[in-house]
C-alpha cells in the first residue's frame, strides 16, 4: 500500500505540474496613464528694457512696449503670471539655458545660429536692419560706409546682418558695439559714429521722436523675422505659447496691440 500511495502522490504532482505549465500568465497590469502636464503657473520673460517700442521703461519707470503687451495677453490666456526680467541681451542664451528666465520675448530675431540653441514660435513680426545717419551726413549708401565707424548693439542680429554682407563689412573702419541703442544714437549725434545699424522698429521709433536730426538710408542689411524663444526641451510651454499667439492673431488682439504701438497692423500672419 505504501508503494501504491507513493505512486498516486507522484501522479497527482505530475498532473498539477502539467496543468501549471499549460496556463498562460495573466497579463501585466497596464502602466498607469501619464498625468496631464500641469498648467503653467508662472513665466519669467527675459528682455532688454531699453529697446523701445518692444520693451522699455516709461517716465514712471514702468516696463511698457509692444512685446510687453503681447506677452501679458498671452500669459492671461495661459492662466500664468508673467514676470519681466531685464537681462544682458548679449548673454540671453545663457540666461535662458540656466533657467534664470523661461522665455526670450523682445524683438528676438530668428536666425539659423539661434535655432541651434533656442526653440522658436512661428514669426509674428517682420523687421529689417536699417542704416541711420545724421541728417547732414554725406553717407547715402552702403558703399559710402567704407572707412567709416558703424555702431550696433552688442548681441543683436545687426552684427550678423552686416557680416553677411562681406564686402561692406570688410570696408568698415570699425564696427563698434554698444550695450544699448540709446547710447549708440547719442554717439551718432555727437559724431563718434558715422552710422548706426539697428532694427527698423526701434530705429523708426527713435527717428520719429527727433524729426530733422536723422535720416534712414534706402539701402538696408536685409529682412528678418521676430519670434518668441524658449529652451529647446521646453516643448510643452512652446506649444501653449504658440496656441495663444495663433489665437491672438486670429481674433484681432495682436492687431489691436500693433495699432496701439505702430499706428497700424504690422503683425505677420
Amino acid at each position: 500500500m505504501k508503494k501504491q500511495t507513493s505512486l498516486v502522490i507522484v501522479a497527482i504532482l505530475a498532473a498539477a505540474l502539467l496543468a501549471a505549465c499549460g496556463k498562460k500568465e495573466a497579463p501585466a497590469a497596464s502602466a498607469a496613464a501619464a498625468p496631464a502636464p500641469a498648467p503653467v503657473a508662472a513665466i519669467v520673460v527675459g528682455l532688454d528694457d531699453n529697446f523701445p517700442p518692444m520693451g522699455f521703461r516709461d517716465e514712471s519707470n514702468t516696463l511698457v512696449g509692444f512685446d510687453i503687451d503681447l506677452a501679458t495677453e498671452a500669459g492671461k490666456r495661459l492662466g500664468a503670471e508673467v514676470t519681466f526680467k531685464p537681462i544682458d541681451w548679449n548673454a540671453k542664451e545663457a540666461e535662458l539655458s540656466s533657467k534664470r528666465v523661461d522665455v526670450l520675448w523682445n524683438g528676438l530675431t530668428i536666425t539659423d545660429a539661434r535655432k541651434e540653441k533656442i526653440l522658436f514660435t512661428t514669426p509674428y513680426l517682420e523687421n529689417r536692419q536699417i542704416i541711420i545717419v545724421t541728417d547732414k551726413s554725406a553717407v547715402n549708401s552702403k558703399a559710402d560706409l567704407a572707412g567709416k565707424v558703424v555702431g550696433v548693439q552688442d548681441g543683436s542680429s545687426a552684427i550678423e546682418a552686416i557680416e553677411k554682407d562681406g564686402a561692406t563689412a570688410k570696408s568698415l573702419k570699425e564696427l563698434k558695439k554698444f550695450g544699448d541703442n540709446v547710447t549708440a544714437l547719442m554717439d551718432l549725434s555727437i559724431g563718434r559714429l558715422d552710422a548706426l545699424v539697428v532694427d527698423e522698429v526701434v530705429g523708426r521709433y527713435y527717428t520719429a521722436k527727433k524729426p530733422g536730426e536723422y535720416r534712414v538710408l534706402e539701402e538696408n542689411f536685409g529682412t528678418e523675422d521676430y519670434g518668441v524663444g524658449t529652451r529647446k526641451d521646453d516643448t510643452e510651454l512652446m506649444a501653449r505659447l504658440q496656441k495663444a499667439m495663433d489665437e491672438m492673431k486670429s481674433d484681432g488682439s495682436a492687431a489691436a496691440i500693433s495699432n496701439k504701438w505702430f499706428g497700424k497692423d504690422i503683425v505677420k500672419k
